[in-house]
């Protein structure tokens, strides 16, 4: 057995992290006329009651300072067809840049902006941050949700976009009705 390590490298977490598969999130806020999003995978569900969701951002990103500044932000989970828009949101363009542009957006209740083109959609108050290393987690509560999903969730794990099929499930629901009477 070999020795364990005390503390890992930054590089020895980036590598094992490449094994967890993660949903794909853009990230959005508005403030002041100003808008801006990012693709985001370190989302996660906090608590149902009160509704709260978790998000992490880099502390040197537009999008971080328009979230802290503007004290709302706004979550879209994109499909399996949106590999584009990730990367469009993922710095793929300048983070200066207009990611929105072209792009179809509406708000729920903060005024933080939405891609019409994901699958369910998150309006969260930040109800707490927390410092963390290099990022800042925000805690939202949930003010708004919309869930219209037509398509599976993008995944990304090993450092690539990865798809699921449903089939077993279709096939598992045929099987059920066929046996009905």
């Amino acid at each position: 057995m070999t020795d364990i390590k005390v503390s890992a490298s930054a590089e020895e977490v980036r590598r094992a992290l490449r094994q967890w598969a993660t949903g794909v999130t853009v990230v959005s806020a508005q403030f002041q006329g100003r808008k801006h999003g990012m693709t985001v995978s370190s989302f996660t569900s906090l608590s149902l009651e009160p509704p709260l969701v978790l998000v992490s951002l880099e502390q040197s990103t537009h999008t971080h300072q328009l979230v802290q500044q503007a004290g709302h932000f706004g979550v879209t989970i994109l499909g399996q067809s949106q590999r584009q828009i990730s990367e469009r949101f993922a710095g793929r363009l300048t983070e200066s840049g207009d990611r929105f542009q072209g792009l179809e957006t509406f708000t729920l209740v903060s005024g933080a902006p939405l891609l019409v083109q994901g699958l369910t959609w998150f309006d969260c108050r930040v109800v707490a941050t927390y410092p963390a290393g290099t990022h800042t987690v925000f805690i939202g509560e949930v003010l708004a949700v919309r869930d219209e999903a037509k398509e599976p969730p993008l995944i990304y794990y090993n450092r690539d976009y990865r798809e699921i099929t449903l089939a077993r499930r279709k096939r598992k629901a045929e099987t059920v009705r066929r046996r009905s009477p």
